[in-house]
């Protein structure tokens, strides 16, 4: 009777021990995913910050004003526009797009 009380004891001990341990590997485990989902959420925040961003770098009045002075490009107009035109188009009369 002695023998199977030690067993049983040390089956308790053992269980109430694992059980600690399965515990701590829950709460390490909780832990990191909750650093996880505040990353995640920081990098969203980052994300939306990003594209607001990448909006307001491609609006069309900043994309010309840097066309203009970095580019030192100018907007086309029909004083500075030169048609060509091909001989063959002309004498078939446009038919090549037919």
């Amino acid at each position: 009777m002695l023998r199977l009380n030690i067993v049983l004891l040390l089956a308790v001990l053992a269980s109430a021990l694992y059980l600690v341990h399965i515990q701590y590997e829950s709460r390490r485990v909780y832990i990191e995913l909750e650093k996880a989902a505040a990353q995640s959420r920081s990098i969203e925040a980052d994300n939306d910050l990003l594209q607001v961003e990448k909006r307001a770098q491609a609006t069309p009045l900043r994309v010309e004003r840097l066309a203009r002075d970095r580019l030192q490009m100018r907007p086309a107009t029909p004083a500075i526009t030169q048609y060509v035109t091909y001989k063959s188009a002309a004498v078939a009369g446009g038919a090549a797009y037919e």
